[in-house]
């Protein structure tokens, strides 16, 4: 990424206050900033492009925009990430500069800033409609988890996959490695448009994994293998942890 194209990547982070497990989860203080500040420092540490927050909460809002940072207001009543994206894609960037979306989810304040930029590499190849990420799995309980997504993909490079399947279950059959996939995406701008106007699809719904509608749509989805998880923040633990990862970061 050049700083000629900057201007056409869109970092968007969605930050939604209602949390079943974590209430208020975007304002959670890590370090002495809210969660959702810590998430959009990692991504302007990323340097890949403008980022913006969309926000379902003036508390939010007003959270984003004292640290410096620029948000949207979206509705609250969004089924998914990508819908609150595009949204927030067409409020703040009505022009179309755009070209390419990346969707950074609002719970991943210790996500590494190469791990953002590693989401770009598949978009070099123009085939490619959406690229996302994965690691490879070692932990074995891991391989049977339904909450462990795996990515069925075949080979394309040593780092990378083109996606044939997500699923909760362990798969692929036999010997070889089981891919953890990661959910963050970035989308060329015309392949999010046309994913979020499409209803939902019959394996989407059955595995409740919405990346399978565009899989079924017959789009490409390209995987960029990286090195670790970033750590999502769910729970009361899960905060407890991050604040210990951040702190000792220093």
């Amino acid at each position: 990424m050049t700083s000629d194209n900057l201007h056409e990547t869109l970092v968007l982070i969605p930050a939604r206050m209602a949390s079943t497990r974590l209430p208020g989860k975007p304002l959670a203080d890590i370090c002495g900033l809210p969660m959702i500040v810590q998430v959009a420092l990692r991504a302007r540490d990323a340097g890949v492009g403008r980022i913006v927050v969309a926000v379902d909460h003036q508390d939010t809002f007003d959270a984003v925009t004292a640290a410096g940072f620029e948000a949207v207001m979206t509705r609250v009543d969004h089924q998914s990430g990508s819908d609150r994206i595009h949204e927030a894609l067409l409020k703040c960037d009505p022009e179309g500069q755009a070209k390419v979306v990346i969707n950074v989810q609002g719970d991943l304040p210790t996500i590494e800033p190469e791990t953002i930029r590693a989401a770009l590499k598949p978009l070099e190849n123009p085939a490619v409609d959406i690229a996302t990420l994965t690691v490879e799995i070692e932990d074995e309980d891991e391989k049977t988890n339904p909450n462990v997504v795996k990515v069925v993909g075949s080979p394309i490079s040593e780092d990378r996959l083109r996606a044939l399947y997500f699923t909760r279950t362990t798969a692929p059959h036999g010997a070889g490695p089981l891919y953890h996939h990661i959910g963050l995406y970035a989308y060329r701008r015309a392949a999010l448009e046309t994913f979020v106007s499409l209803p939902p699809s019959t394996l989407e719904k059955r595995e409740s994994l919405e990346q399978l509608r565009a899989l079924e749509a017959g789009m490409r989805i390209d995987v960029q293998i990286v090195r670790s998880i970033p750590l999502g923040v769910d729970t009361p633990a899960d905060l407890e942890k991050a604040r210990r990862l951040l702190t000792a970061k220093g």
